[in-house]
């Protein structure tokens, strides 16, 4: 990355135990080669505050960095009253920290630099911030942080999807139950609590807003027909319709002092993120792709030939063996020698309550702490090319999930193409990346659940060029098991097609060529 130049403002107005801990934030960012510039507005009332800031000043002098503190406009003494319960702002207030941010961002313009980070005064940042917020490449993200706005509720975070403090995803005008709000609230927390980059609707407090963006008029003061509370939300619509989308990261979790108990959460704090560089320290011993399928009676399929073509390209494989009786176990120790291989056996048969079944084949997998997925079924592998384009894939940190079209085979080299049969028109996740606390929601259907939770494109998520071939129709023999299988566990088409059920046995299909340069 280019040497950039990086303003890091704020207004403060704090207590010094609140204050000399986010200074010392501050002083322990991480800033790689970059220039780094501090812009302050002192607003305190205590003068013990100030002398802190007067010390910051003089120790980043000393170290060569600029770091410029401004008086606050106090013509107006307006109260702020910080307890152990919540922060008790006004309207004047929250227009006068407008006012300052706004000046930071006419000052970070007119200094032509390359990011402004934005950080309110009690927030401690981790180290390795401002290089993951610039490894982003978005310009605008936020850091998450968790408050208990009230004591003895759940912490919730700094960022939402829409309106005032709005968790729900929901299509305008669209009436949710209770059920539904609830569900939908808990799916976007956990998403946040799993490591990654996500689009929001809103966010603050811990901002960095790239070059890009500064050249618009992005703004912090009111809009005179919006009721909306707080300044930031003011700047979120604002970008929103200069056409800036809002994410968030979540990667390295800053502290908010919302408290001065809070002070005591920071030794805890730092603890954790000691483990978190010492976690990525160890990741490598973690498997980069592990394959997950399961199986049942596939010795005399296309299981050894499946397993031969991941074998190139996976580091571990994690296997359910739906009741088998044939030996399949045995192809696939004998397929992945030299693999780390997890088969784990059902004696009774899952496949006919087939959610049930990628529960739990998510479920193990989820066991070998994998850094990606790939969920194949025994009868299937990618075009040669894929393996080509994998690493990329799998290196890049903006995605955490991959679909591919699926091709139908009904011989060796040509593939079924009709009203029925058109699969490979579409885009299926296959591959992910794996993510702890992901909430996995399964479609509770005997057949045709679908491999992956119905709810992995609240990941971010994206389309592969790289085709893959489903050769378990490409015997007669195996489209008539198939065909019989379908009659007897979905009669009536309840949970897929009943015509093209009846599809599978037609005398002439309309077959295509396959390209393998396609």
């Amino acid at each position: 990355m280019e040497k950039l130049k990086i303003m890091i403002a704020s207004p403060v107005r704090r207590r010094p135990d609140i204050l000399t801990e986010f200074l010392h934030g501050l002083a322990s960012i991480d800033g790689g080669d970059h220039e780094l510039i501090f812009r302050l507005v002192d607003d305190n009332d205590d003068p013990a505050s100030t002398e802190l800031l007067k010390s910051f000043q003089a120790m980043q002098a000393q170290k060569g960095i600029s770091a410029k503190i401004e008086q606050a406009d106090r013509s107006a003494e307006i109260p702020f009253q910080c307890n152990e319960n919540t922060h008790i702002w006004n309207e004047m207030l929250v227009w006068r920290v407008a006012k300052s941010k706004d000046g930071f961002i006419r000052q970070a313009r007119d200094e032509r630099v390359d990011a402004l980070l934005l950080v309110d005064s009690d927030i401690v940042l981790h180290p390795g911030t401002l290089l993951r917020l610039l490894e982003t490449g978005k310009p605008i993200v936020s850091e998450i942080f968790w408050t208990q706005w009230q004591p003895g509720t759940a912490p919730l975070p700094q960022v939402w999807l829409s309106d005032e403090y709005d968790m729900v995803s929901r299509e305008p005008g669209t009436l949710l139950s209770d059920a539904e709000i609830k569900r939908r609230t808990n799916e976007f927390l956990a998403m946040l609590r799993t490591p990654g980059l996500y689009q929001v609707g809103g966010l603050g407090a811990c901002t960095l807003i790239g070059s890009e963006a500064l050249r618009f008029d992005l703004s912090f003061r009111k809009i005179r027909n919006l009721s909306l509370w707080g300044e930031d939300r003011h700047f979120c619509i604002r970008a929103e319709c200069l056409g800036f989308d809002l994410f968030v990261d979540t990667t390295l979790p800053a502290l908010h002092l919302y408290r001065t108990s809070d002070i005591g959460k920071l030794p805890a704090q730092r603890v954790h993120w000691r483990n978190m560089r010492r976690g990525a320290a160890e990741d490598d011993s973690r498997p980069r792709l592990l394959l997950s399928m399961t199986m049942r009676n596939e010795a005399k399929g296309l299981l050894r030939e499946m397993l031969a073509r991941c074998k190139d390209y996976i580091d571990a494989a994690s296997i359910i063996d739906d009741g088998s009786t044939d030996g399949s176990a045995d192809i696939c120790r004998q397929a992945l020698a030299g693999i780390p291989l997890r088969i784990v056996r059902n004696d009774e048969p899952k496949f006919g309550n087939e959610y049930e079944l990628r529960q739990q084949q998510w479920a193990e997998a989820a066991k070998l702490n994998p850094q990606w997925v790939l969920v194949l079924d025994a009868d299937e592998w990618f075009e040669d090319r894929f393996k080509d384009g994998l690493s990329a894939m799998l290196e890049q940190e903006e995605i955490d999930v991959y679909s591919f079209r699926i091709y139908d085979f009904w011989d060796d080299c040509r593939y079924r193409e009709d009203e029925h049969w058109n699969s490979h028109g579409l885009y299926r996740p296959l591959l992910v990346r794996y993510r702890p606390h992901f909430p996995a929601v399964w479609s509770e259907t005997p057949v045709h659940c679908g491999r992956m939770p119905w709810n992995i494109f609240s990941l971010p998520n994206a389309i592969s060029p790289f085709r893959l071939k489903h050769m378990g129709w490409a015997k007669e023999s195996e489209r008539q098991r198939k065909y019989e299988r379908y009659k007897e566990s979905d009669p009536d088409g309840s949970y897929g097609s009943k015509a093209q059920y009846e599809s599978i046995m037609d005398a002439n299909p309309r077959l295509v060529e396959w390209s393998e340069n396609g």
